[in-house]
């Protein structure tokens, strides 16, 4: 299934934008691009919500017929266990997170310990844990860990463009990581030239223009056919002002939706 996430209205969700969009507009806002997955991923207030703000953002969800997902940082295992119970509020059956989180960076060993005490209680609530890649840990090291655990909960949230910071190629990360994939995180990427000929930005690009070979990884990972949901995001700079920002990023979402259901 297609769905968009937080990542895809950074900027609309954002404090800097004229009217920022709440949770719930997000929500309402994908139904009627005719989309009916949404993914909360590293959305601070989340944290912040009450018990009443979080249900009745899970009954918004669920009166739209939007599937949640949801997304954030660390396997520490109080912390995921606050995750596997904000997937009860929202009937969630994924969770995105991350082996390291701003604030904890376990041993590959601890990592291993830690998801070992934690998957349990994913597998009895029928919730999937999926790891992203990323340029912190090696791809190598990312599934041999998710090998290790062994479990059918577990798995990767496969994110080639995260990994070039590591000097990684794209088309690696996405071989070792194919058979382990539970979720894909979709966007394009590219590299441009600095002012003066001094060095490149990389940043996101229009889906489909830049270096992302998404055939190449649709054929590897075959997530149609597997049910493997693949969540747009973007890395779009700001635009130098509100107005035109979120109107590239409206573009860039409307684009990305039509470059999947053409693919599909």
């Amino acid at each position: 299934m297609i769905g968009l996430g937080t990542y895809a209205y950074l900027w609309q969700l954002s404090e800097r934008a004229s009217e920022p969009l709440s949770l719930i507009g997000a929500f309402e806002d994908t139904r009627a691009q005719g989309v009916e997955l949404f993914q909360i991923c590293d959305y601070a207030p989340l944290d912040r919500m009450s018990d009443a703000e979080l249900h009745d953002a899970a009954r918004a969800a669920r009166d739209l017929g939007i599937a949640i997902e949801l997304g954030t940082k660390g396997i520490n295992p109080e912390h995921l266990s606050r995750f596997l119970t904000l997937a009860e509020v929202f009937d969630a059956r994924l969770v995105r997170s991350m082996v390291y989180s701003p604030d904890c960076r376990p041993t590959l060993a601890e990592a291993e310990t830690w998801l070992r005490s934690s998957i349990r209680s994913f597998e009895s609530a029928g919730v999937t844990l999926a790891l992203e890649t990323y340029e912190q840990l090696p791809t190598a090291d990312l599934a041999a860990l998710v090998e290790r655990v062994g479990s059918r909960n577990l798995g990767i949230c496969l994110d080639p463009a995260n990994v070039v910071a590591r000097l990684e190629l794209p088309s690696v990360c996405v071989d070792l990581s194919a058979p382990l994939v539970k979720n894909i995180h979709v966007k394009d990427f590219a590299f441009a030239r600095q002012e003066g000929w001094v060095g490149f930005t990389y940043s996101g690009t229009v889906m489909g223009t830049g270096l992302h070979d998404y055939p190449a990884l649709v054929t590897a990972v075959r997530p149609r056919e597997r049910g493997i949901n693949e969540i747009v995001e973007h890395w779009l700079p700001w635009q130098g002002d509100p107005e035109t920002t979120i109107r590239t990023e409206r573009e860039w979402t409307r684009t990305t939706l039509e470059y999947l259901r053409s693919t599909s």
